[in-house]
């Protein structure tokens, strides 16, 4: 990649960013063109802790596949339906390739859903060495050569452009920007398609249900909110995700995120006034 060209938006599904950007360094990177039909964005996190200090970041993961360089821990990450947890220790750096939302169907070459939750590695995917790739990534001197290699790995097996990846994604974005839709009849209402259709599309091409989807955008609207303290009023907070009731809300947030919604915001302003 000849140049970098940085996100500069916050980060959705980083739990306690203010805590995360006193531990580690993080950047994300669009990709080249040829690149741009298949991934969001790449994204690396360098870190350098004292000894004897550990930091354990936790991340709420979008309905993506993410191809991860990590020391003897490469592989690709199909969608994970729960929440990441990550031990940082020492010193050390993590590129990662977060694909659109269907965008790696093309390299599986078959349903998503038998990727989610589950690993596998490089080769049988991308042919070439694993490890040697690796390698390549994670030794090169700068951000600007981890890209090139990484990118390199990827256009070993770039499958065609589909266009279904840019529908799935016009209806991610519809998602995103209606709040009111809390149910996967109305999204697919409002994406023009049949309830069963819309259901198939996600299975096939994303690897979890609509009603998944749906849900992890609120809850990871609810954390960001929370984590900017912008919402100090948990019930009406629950109300506009869709819950009856502030319980379960509660629930689903605190099995989610790790601490209840009150407590994780009280954790974000104590990391804000460090």
């Amino acid at each position: 990649m000849s140049t970098l060209q940085p996100l500069s938006d916050r980060p959705k599904g980083v739990v306690n960013p203010a805590a995360a950007q006193q531990a580690f360094r993080l950047e994300r990177y669009l990709p080249e063109a040829d690149l741009a039909p298949f991934l969001d964005f790449f994204w690396l996190v360098e870190w350098r802790l004292p000894e004897g200090v550990t930091h354990v970041q936790r991340t709420l993961p979008h309905p993506c596949v993410n191809l991860v360089f990590d020391r003897e821990r490469t592989a690709v990450f199909g969608v994970v339906t729960g929440a990441y947890d990550y031990t940082l220790r020492g010193s050390g750096k993590v590129l990662g390739l977060r694909f659109r939302a269907g965008g790696f169907r093309g390299f599986l070459g078959d349903k998503m859903k038998t990727l989610t939750d589950r690993t596998m590695p490089l080769a049988p995917l991308f042919g070439g060495d694993g490890l040697a790739d690796e390698r390549a990534v994670l030794d090169a001197v700068d951000d600007a050569a981890m890209l090139a290699a990484a990118g390199a790995v990827l256009r070993r097996a770039l499958p065609p452009a589909d266009a279904q990846v840019e529908r799935i994604d016009a209806i991610l974005a519809l998602l995103r920007a209606r709040p009111d839709i809390t149910r996967a009849e109305q999204l697919a209402e409002q994406a023009g398609l049949g309830l069963r259709s819309l259901q198939q599309l996600f299975m096939d091409y994303v690897g979890v249900s609509p009603k998944w989807a749906i849900r992890r955008n609120r809850l990871q609207d609810a954390a960001d909110r929370l984590a900017k303290g912008d919402e100090p009023d948990l019930a009406r907070l629950a109300q506009a995700l869709g819950y009856f009731d502030q319980a379960h809300f509660t629930s689903d947030f605190e099995k989610l995120v790790g601490k209840p919604p009150a407590d994780y915001r009280r954790s974000c302003q104590a990391a804000n006034n460090r």
